[in-house]
């Protein structure tokens, strides 16, 4: 795979190299490289902090000092949401030429999906914790906002990068990978979330667009991942090598089923507010019906790629951002859990959603860890030696 070709400018040498304390970004040539290489999936950052937080309170279990805890944590995402977006800003300025091809990579073009569901993850949090900081009405409009962006964006990307993969990328029989499933996910986060504002929208018309929006959202996103995640099971069987930095975004494919159990049962619960009998009554039941079968196979992937890293990790797994490939698609299998818990009231259920957040919490805190590490030393903000096969 080719990688983004390099545009830096020229002259800077270790002589000229700025020199900063305790050995702080010394991978690079100079500080300004920060905002040289710059793609989309840093953003996958903010998704797995947020979810963190908002899967917490789904959670139907209580635990003394989790809200509070995972306000902070929500706070942690904001401040990320806005510092990275600053910095993306100074990339695009600074960088246009290399900002633009990411759309022309193969691997860091799918990525384009994680900052419209970094926008709507904080948005649910907002709303969600928020709220008890900043009021009611504040966290409403700023969640209305980053709902209404991260829709716009994920419906956007969810045509314009397959498009692109299918017109302009030069995919090799063994390039399928679950990096391709970023792009047509975000409208499933747009239905889950979606959701959460039906009791706040109008009654009438407007609430009613809204949850036929939020299924019709749903369904974009079920399908298309259907039909990629056969293509990944099918490159897993028959291509059984592969980049190890790549390995990770196996995970990848718990999110759309996460998702889609949470979305279901969200929008279950709230059709009530705006569809008319049996169909209010379908959308409960449907809920269930799906949810129960989507969870099972979420658990069985999570089994398989929980299998598929410990063999990569006995032969060397590098650390890369595609580690948070590990945080927002496990949270969103807390989510779904954690709603069917909800509805059916089973105990098996409310434990699994508990031993869930438990791996996410030691997931999230070790890939912070390793991030806030490559930070510091600068490395992450050069481009991945790895490249994947196209």
């Amino acid at each position: 795979m080719p990688p983004i070709p390099d545009t830096a400018a020229p002259g800077v040498s270790a002589a000229t190299r700025p020199r900063l304390p305790f050995g702080l970004l010394r991978d690079l040539r100079h500080p300004a490289q920060i905002f040289e290489h710059l793609g989309p999936n840093w953003y996958a950052s903010v998704m797995g902090t947020g979810i963190v937080a908002n899967a917490a309170v789904t959670l139907p279990v209580h635990v003394t000092g989790l809200r509070p805890a995972a306000t902070l944590v929500w706070l942690l995402a904001a401040a990320l949401l806005v510092a990275l977006t600053a910095a993306w800003a100074v990339h695009w300025r600074r960088h246009p030429t290399r900002a633009r091809a990411h759309a022309d990579h193969p691997v860091t073009a799918h990525f384009w999906g994680a900052p419209a569901m970094a926008l709507m993850t904080v948005g649910a949090g907002t709303l969600t914790l928020g709220r008890h900081w900043i009021g009611l009405p504040t966290a409403l409009a700023v969640d209305t906002v980053l709902w209404l962006s991260g829709t716009v964006l994920g419906l956007v990307t969810s045509v314009w990068i397959p498009y692109r993969a299918m017109t302009r990328h030069s995919v090799a029989p063994d390039g399928a990978f679950g990096g391709w499933l970023m792009p047509v996910v975000p409208p499933m986060v747009s239905a889950a979330n979606g959701a959460l504002l039906v009791p706040y929208a109008a009654a009438g018309q407007l609430r009613l667009t809204l949850v036929l929006a939020c299924y019709a959202m749903f369904g974009i996103s079920v399908f298309a991942a259907l039909i990629i995640t056969v293509q990944i099971w099918s490159r897993l069987v028959h291509h059984t090598s592969q980049p190890a930095a790549l390995v990770p975004t196996v995970w990848i494919v718990l999110g759309p089923l996460g998702q889609s159990v949470t979305a279901a049962n969200a929008l279950g619960s709230v059709a009530p507010l705006a569809l008319p009998r049996p169909y209010a009554t379908g959308a409960e039941v449907f809920g269930l019906l799906y949810g129960l079968p989507a969870w099972g196979f979420a658990m069985m992937w999570l089994a398989l790629a929980a299998a598929l890293t410990a063999r990569t990790v006995r032969a060397g797994l590098p650390f890369s951002l595609t580690w948070w490939s590990f945080t927002f698609p496990v949270g969103t299998c807390v989510t779904g859990t954690s709603a069917l818990a909800m509805r059916t009231g089973s105990a098996a259920l409310q434990g699994a959603s508990a031993v869930l957040y438990v791996f996410l919490v030691v997931s999230w805190c070790t890939v912070a860890v390793r991030t806030v590490r490559g930070c510091a030393r600068g490395g992450l903000f050069l481009p991945p030696p790895l490249t994947a096969s196209t």
